[in-house]
């Protein structure tokens, strides 16, 4: 029986990838994934007493989730809304659903797992925490979100 190497840094995987404002463009797996879609602005129904980057709740499959402002969030150049409607991707991580609101989906890619490299020194430092990596795709720095950090974080808004 001969023992072939395998090489388990060697995996491609697939990406949601958006615009999460017109200037910064980010992936995010899509094991964490659940739907992108656009809803009007009027679904999202606003919470008093929250931080300025919480849209408020909205009610997805029937469950009531927790919008936030993605931008805001990561304390970058806000979106600017056309047609009076979010672009939101819904994430799951076990039970806990939350909705980000982006400034365009643009579809899925594959990343190669060996490509992603530290994001430390290549972004605003403000912005470590919510990413496992950056990634160089056609002369542009893709952020590669963490979904498990960004609902952590949010988590604490409702516990």
């Amino acid at each position: 029986m001969t023992n072939t190497p395998i090489k388990l840094n060697s995996t491609e995987n697939t990406y949601l990838q958006f615009q999460i404002n017109q200037q910064t463009t980010a992936v995010l797996s899509v094991t964490h994934t659940q739907e992108a879609l656009i809803v009007p602005i009027g679904s999202v129904t606003p919470m008093p007493n929250m931080p300025a980057y919480v849209l408020g709740l909205m009610n997805w499959r029937s469950r009531i989730i927790w919008v936030i402002n993605l931008p805001k969030l990561f304390n970058l150049e806000g979106l600017e809304y056309h047609h009076r409607q979010f672009n939101i991707i819904v994430i799951k991580i076990e039970s806990n659903l939350l909705g980000l609101v982006v400034q365009e989906i643009k579809g899925t890619t594959k990343i190669m797992t060996e490509h992603i490299h530290s994001p430390i020194g290549q972004v605003a430092a403000s912005l470590v925490p919510y990413l496992s990596g950056c990634v160089e795709q056609k002369e542009e720095t893709l952020l590669v979100l963490d979904a498990n950090n960004i609902v952590s974080y949010s988590q604490s808004l409702h516990d």
